[in-house]
């Protein structure tokens, strides 16, 4: 029957007379066979001619259109220990509102009046530089005291020399009167002595011409001390304007170098002030931040960390929010062989996780239970994964996705590209070969605009 062996059974027996042969070899049966490969062959060749649209398939999950829609964390900047919970898991929060209360866990922060301290010691600083400010002022007004007395000094001590000056021109003129009396009185003294010898005078005139030039010598001499005097009043006269000049400098040295040093302080009184200042800014922000409130409009999801009195470092995650009135969207992955072909502004079909649909990748039009989307961000980095991340916007011509989608859903997608024949895409997908690829309507029209 199997026609294994080299001698056929039928050449020897005569099926023809059986009953199953009867039943079944006769030429009606052959006719319906042939009838029904003719029609089978016509469809799939009308089939095969049929439009198929080129898609690019992708698997996703749903997400939001800006990134300060989608879930996130609340962290505290500061380490801390959890006090009070105010709110529950899937309560709706505000914008503002406190979500829990932490105390401080680091002891230069444990003083509960620490702002009011710090208030304090700027409100002494503040009164140490008025201090310093005055008595800079003081010293200004002393230094110019001083300059001004010193001037007054050295001008009354010029003066002195000066009329030293004039009282040694004035001695030196009795200087010479003098001796020019002495010389006139030896003259008298001589012309006397000779006429006493010549019995002319008496000696009595003689004598006084004596006394008279001794007399006359005497206030030489007495002149001459005067002058001497006079000429050391003069030298007494410089130096002390030298020494008035030194000593009010030396007292204007010190009077700057006291006010240097008041401004020093002054400056330095300031900078701690200044420095006061930020740590009372930081101590209020510091405090504010004892109590976390929620960034945005949302629910809350999740209480990572949960309990009363458990401690936490800052930055590490506290509670997770999700935002409300968020603008749903999809995100999916394309291989790099694909990525040419999808550009911004191009539609795509949406499956999502829960909602049933009957898809036919090929005829979108009589796919049930898809939703359409529009791309409006395609990745220029490869991800993780080996693909290229896209991101889809619900399509504002289509009907809209559906209200309870939630983020993180997954979602099957299909980028909808040329229409060719299935005998194509058939040939296409046996070869392995990409899509066709083409360029949008807008690139091509801005194209022949530019030409």
């Amino acid at each position: 029957m199997l026609n294994i062996a080299k001698e056929s059974v039928n050449k020897h027996v005569d099926v023809s007379k059986l009953e199953s042969a009867k039943k079944i070899f006769h030429d009606r049966h052959h006719k319906h066979l042939n009838r029904f490969l003719i029609v089978f062959t016509v469809v799939l060749v009308i089939i095969l001619f049929l439009p198929w649209t080129q898609n690019i398939s992708g698997d996703g999950y749903v997400t939001t259109l800006t990134p300060d829609q989608r879930p996130q964390t609340i962290q505290s900047p500061i380490p801390g220990r959890i006090e009070k919970w105010y709110v529950r898991e899937g309560e709706f929060v505000r914008k503002g509102d406190t979500i829990l209360h932490i105390s401080e866990v680091k002891n230069e922060y444990f003083d509960p009046q620490l702002v009011e301290r710090t208030g304090q010691q700027i409100k002494a600083k503040e009164m140490s530089v008025t201090s310093y400010e005055e008595k800079v002022k003081a010293l200004n007004t002393q230094i110019g005291a001083l300059a001004n007395e010193r001037s007054l000094k050295l001008q009354q001590a010029r003066n002195k020399l000066l009329q030293s000056k004039l009282k040694v021109q004035s001695d030196s003129i009795d200087l010479e009167a003098a001796k020019t009396n002495l010389t006139i009185a030896q003259r008298q003294f001589d012309r006397t002595s000779q006429l006493e010898q010549e019995g002319l005078k008496s000696l009595t005139d003689v004598e006084g011409k004596r006394l008279k030039l001794q007399e006359t010598q005497a206030k030489r001499v007495s002149q001459e001390n005067k002058l001497l005097a006079s000429k050391n009043e003069v030298i007494n006269a410089q130096v002390e304007i030298t020494r008035t000049q030194a000593e009010y400098t030396d007292k204007i040295s010190k009077a700057q170098s006291d006010k240097f040093t008041a401004q020093s302080n002054q400056f330095d009184a300031e900078a701690q002030v200044t420095k006061l200042e930020n740590q009372f800014t930081n101590y209020s922000i510091r405090n504010d931040l004892y109590y976390i409130r929620a960034p945005q409009n949302g629910f809350i999801n999740k209480a990572i960390l949960g309990g009363v009195g458990e401690t936490f470092k800052e930055g590490q995650a506290l509670v997770g929010i999700m935002p409300a009135n968020v603008q749903m969207a999809v995100e999916t992955f394309v291989r790099p062989i694909d990525l040419p072909l999808i550009h911004t502004g191009e539609e795509v079909r949406i499956q999502f996780d829960g909602w049933p649909a009957i898809v036919f990748s090929g005829w979108p039009n009589v796919s049930y239970g898809t939703y359409g989307g529009v791309v409006v961000a395609v990745e220029t980095f490869i991800s993780d994964n080996g693909k290229y991340r896209i991101l889809i916007a619900p399509d504002p011509n289509d009907h809209p996705w559906p209200d309870d989608v939630r983020a993180g859903s997954g979602a099957y997608t299909l980028a909808l590209l040329e229409d060719v024949p299935i005998w194509f895409e058939l040939w296409r997908q046996l070869n392995g070969f990409p899509p066709n690829y083409y360029q949008p309507e807008n690139g091509i029209a801005k194209s022949e605009k530019k030409k």
